[in-house]
Parts: C-alpha cells; structure tokens; sequence
C-alpha cells in the first residue's frame, strides 16, 4: 500500500510559479514510478508528468518546458515545479503511484486527494 498526500496548491497570477509536492508513506516508494495528473471543472483526467524510478521523465505537450517533475527518494516524495503559468493551467493536481512508467490514468495504483491550483489571468 503507498498513501500519497499532495500540498502546494494555491492561487497564483498567469507567468509565476508554484512548486507542489506529493509526500508517500511506504518503503517501497522508489520503486515505484510517479505522475502528476490535473483535472480542470467539466474535463477528464489528463496527464501531466511522469518519472520513473531511475530519474527519467516524459511530460505533456502543452507542459513541456514550463513544468518540471522530480524526486526524492529519501525523504519519499515527488514534486512538481510550474513556471509561465497559464489560466488553463488551472485544475485539480493528483499525483499518482505505478508499477510501471504510464501516461494513462488507469496504469496508476494509487492516487492522492488532490490539490487545487488555479491561475488568474
């Protein structure tokens, strides 16, 4: 069993910056790949980011260049760096635990409560 717990959501102006993390409890997190989904209010689940176990990562288009994933696997947790934020940024963040690096949603075994980020234009 991994809990994820998000935090760092919050309201921001279009071009800053947030940075949320997603704390895990369990031991085995580092062998776990992680992604970052966002759900905006009437829209599916779409994918953001992911990083595998080993560092690497892949990110959606529409991220690419402005967002950054990371991990650490000491202190079990993943983070997402948002910069040039935009107002279709704004949505609901889940950050997610798979066995195996996914772009889909339903490659995730567990997911957090989520976070809100919203961008004002």
């Amino acid at each position: 069993q991994v809990q994820l717990v998000e935090s760092g959501g919050g309201l921001v102006q279009a071009g800053g910056s947030l940075r949320l993390s997603c704390a895990a409890s369990g031991r085995t997190f580092s062998s776990y790949a992680m992604g970052w989904f966002r759900q905006a209010p009437g829209k599916e689940r779409e994918f953001v980011a992911a990083i595998s176990w080993g560092g690497g990562s892949t990110y959606a288009d529409s991220v690419k260049g402005r967002f950054t994933i990371s991990r650490d696997n000491a202190k079990n947790t993943v983070y997402l760096q948002m910069n040039s934020l935009k107002a279709e940024d704004t949505a609901v963040y889940y950050c997610a635990a798979a066995q195996t690096w996914a772009v889909r949603p339903e490659k995730y075994d567990y997911w957090g409560q989520g976070t809100q980020v919203t961008v004002a234009s």
